[in-house]
């Protein structure tokens, strides 16, 4: 969970000076035992048996905690993992005891298809050994590989980034066997010398409660989770680098589209074919150039339908493209200037990653084609306009590590294809003095010129704009008992049009606290917390002000409790009204046939920010995973969201607008490498014209259909074969054809 705080930029140089000791020494305090690999003795094949002889005098590590639900306790079923290393790989091996092998929870699923519901094992590995970085590399009993970078300093766990690496599981009548291999071409480290990286092995292990295990002790309360890795020393003579990784890609597609709006015939004489490639070099270990020529920006997977009625800002969605994946925790910050997703269909881009020393880097430079929308903030709402241009674009950001501390600088350009550009550049940092605290901060400036499109945006007329905006926060953490404070302050003017800023012209100040306990029983840990938030512009306006105070509990069955009041004043167009709410998550997952449960909701009073007066509604969202056996998977995901006005102040209250959104994923999984997924997706907004103070359509809604099959040899060797369908809700309330889609996509990676 990320923690925020105010702090202030003066300080950074004397809390630097004053810390660095004391950081160091909480460095080696907080680390685990030191881990010593050897060299296998002979080959070992990846195919899930652990006989072979390179395993013979591999490392073996037997001391395993429980870190949850217990504290730091022995586990109640055995793990035994084994290290060991040659000329190309790191070599992980595991023997997982179960007492009971026929409830190991090991269904087939897409790479990265891993819940917390399920079985799986692996190691966490940081290769720089900074105690700040890791990647995640897990598998299940099937050998459905998760990998994930984990970032202590700002992004957490991240799913997103892909890695070449092989595993395999065999599930015995003792438990399960798992074997991991990883190239150290995958891995970044210094290359000169005897290395020492940090390690942690892990196994989840889901029945009755969520029982995780880990090969050394991790405090609770801690800032930090990579800090208390094991050093792992030992490795030598390992690859310096020259490789290269070529991905060739071709893809078709048909597409047909009414010729006349929704509702007209559909023209199919669309179709089209293209072609381009990825490719990597690696001139060291330690660093990484990339090139994407025409690259593939397509999705294969739908975003999930989220509801926008009534909401203020622009909504956030996850990056799920291959090209910009590799060294994404670098553009994670506090101030989100980086949002790949604002690049959206590059015409070629390149990318520089690597790290020399305590100077890590990454850098990235394209051309856009367009296409999209621009993000237009303001203080209290943000909109949007059309990206009807292409641009250039430039991102990259230069790191100073100071142990599990850094000095960072970031810079952002975009050039609009015939004027206009976006200019971001500025500092930030993080300090941690010890395993409880955590200060952090940045500054941003922006430097812009609008495009003189004002055919698009009426204030896109060539204008100029600059401005400032700030961020700082810090976070104690303790066993029992937390504290985070932050304050923002973004000029109007500010601007990042290669990030996800919608709201500038502000100031903010955050708290939030909390006490925790760990009973034994029904649940394993419940927290009290109140929180305070304090909005205004810039010239004094109450925007927000919120009280809110809950407790929230983690119990059996993987579950998870979050209830709070909201007491809350939200401005809305001149007037300040108050907002009263109950808010509730529930999460759970009982067993492998029903898990990742989740119910979130929002009850009381709601605000209606089209036209600007108080109401009453509520929203609700609902997510379950169901599955029929080991291959057969379907999720379901709904939201419905409605509020009620009274515009008439002697009158009922009647209804605004009811919103839902429902989409069903079944996938049936062939192996770890195959598998064939089936969505659908609707949503349908239903409002009463007559309480607008504007014209708004009285129905809209939208539905989507969509099959895939997919083959993977590895994240980059694919066959993508798909069909969508795409309909709308016409004038007459009828859902007509606005786009039909046939594609093609075959993908192989080359490596020497």
């Amino acid at each position: 969970m990320k923690r925020r705080g105010p702090g202030r930029p003066i300080l950074l140089p004397a809390c630097i000076a004053l810390g660095l000791g004391a950081a160091s020494f909480a460095e080696e305090a907080a680390r685990g035992p030191e881990i010593r690999i050897r060299r296998a003795a002979a080959p070992i094949a990846v195919d899930g048996d652990l006989s072979d002889a390179g395993w013979r005098g591999a490392t073996r590590v037997e001391d395993w905690f429980e870190t949850n639900p217990g504290e730091n306790v022995a586990p109640r079923v055995k793990s035994v993992g084994f290290l060991a290393y040659d000329d190309r790989y790191l070599y992980a091996g595991f023997e997982f005891s179960d007492p009971d092998p026929s409830r190991i929870r090991a269904p087939y699923s897409d790479r990265d298809g891993i819940s917390e519901s399920m079985d799986y094992g692996g190691i966490v590995l940081d290769s720089r050994f900074d105690g700040r970085t890791a990647i995640l590399f897990l598998a299940t009993p099937r050998g459905v590989q998760y990998d994930a970078v984990q970032d202590d300093a700002a992004s957490g766990e991240d799913a997103s980034p892909d890695f070449h690496w092989d595993s395999a599981a065999r599930i015995t009548g003792e438990g399960w066997t798992l074997e991991i291999r990883i190239p150290f071409s995958s891995l970044r480290y210094d290359g000169q010398g005897p290395q020492t990286w940090g390690v942690l092995l892990f196994r989840n292990y889901p029945r009755e409660d969520r029982f995780e295990m880990f090969s050394t002790a991790l405090p609770r309360g801690s800032a930090c989770f990579v800090c208390h890795e094991h050093p792992l020393t030992g490795l030598e003579g390992l690859p310096s680098g020259d490789r290269f990784v070529v991905a060739p890609y071709a893809s078709a597609r048909a597409q047909a589209e009414p010729i006349e709006g929704p509702g007209s015939p559909l023209d199919d004489r669309s179709s089209e074919g293209t072609a381009g490639l990825d490719a990597k070099w690696i001139p060291g270990p330690d660093h990484a150039l990339d090139l994407a020529l025409n690259p593939d920006f397509s999705q294969v997977e739908s975003d999930v339908t989220r509801i926008s009625a009534n909401e203020r800002f622009a909504i956030f969605y996850p990056e799920k493209r291959p090209f910009f994946l590799e060294g994404m925790e670098m553009f994670a910050t506090s101030i989100p200037a980086v949002y790949t997703r604002a690049l959206t269909s590059p015409r070629w881009g390149t990318r520089a990653t690597g790290k020399a020393g305590a100077l890590a880097y990454t850098a990235v430079v394209g051309e856009d084609r367009g296409g999209g929308s621009v993000i237009l903030p303001g203080p209290e709402f943000s909109s949007l306009a059309p990206q009807d241009f292409s641009s250039t674009f430039a991102v990259a950001r230069v790191r100073r590590d100071l142990g599990r501390s850094f000095v960072s600088f970031l810079v952002t350009d975009r050039e609009i294809d015939g004027g206009g550009f976006n200019r971001v550049a500025g500092p930030d940092f993080q300090w941690r003095p010890d395993d409880e605290n955590v200060v952090s901060g940045q500054i941003l400036f922006s430097a812009t010129e609008t495009p003189d499109r004002p055919d698009l945006e009426e204030t896109w007329d060539g204008r100029s704009l600059s401005g400032a905006g700030a961020d700082f926060w810090w976070a104690h953490s303790t066993r029992t008992f937390d504290f985070s404070a932050q304050t923002k302050i973004f000029a109007d003017g500010f601007r990042a049009d290669c990030g996800f800023v919608p709201q500038v012209g502000f100031r903010e100040g955050y708290a939030e606290t909390g006490r925790t306990w760990y009973p034994a029983g029904l649940f394993s840990r419940a927290r009290l917390f109140a929180m305070v938030n304090h909005i205004e512009d810039h010239d004094g306006t109450l925007l927000r002000r919120l009280f809110a105070g809950g407790v929230q509990a983690n119990g059996r069955r993987n579950s998870y409790v979050r209830v709070w009041a909201y007491l809350d004043r939200m401005k809305a167009g001149a007037e300040v009204h108050p907002r009263r709410q109950l808010r509730f998550e529930l999460r759970a997952s009982p067993s492998q046939a029903v898990s990742d449960l989740s119910l979130d909701g929002i009850v009381g009073e709601e605000l209606d920010y089209e036209n600007e007066r108080p109401g009453e509604g509520a929203s609700f969202t609902l997510g379950a995973t169901l599955r029929a056996g080991d291959r057969l998977a379907v999720r379901l995901d709904g939201e419905r969201r409605w509020l009620d006005v009274r515009p008439d102040p002697s009158g009922p209250m009647r209804r605004l607008f009811t919103a839902r959104a429902e989409r069903v994923k079944a996938i049936w999984t062939f192996s770890a490498r195959s598998f064939l997924r089936l969505i659908g997706q609707w949503s349908r907004t239903v409002r009463d014209p007559l309480l607008y103070g504007f014209p708004v359509p009285g129905e809209e809604g939208a539905f989507s259909a969509s099959a895939l099959f997919s083959f993977k040899l590895n994240w980059q060797s694919v066959l993508f074969v798909g069909y969508g369908d795409d309909r709308e809700i016409d004038a007459g309330g009828s859902l007509e054809p606005s786009s039909r889609e046939l594609f093609l996509k075959v993908s192989y990676a080359f490596q020497r």
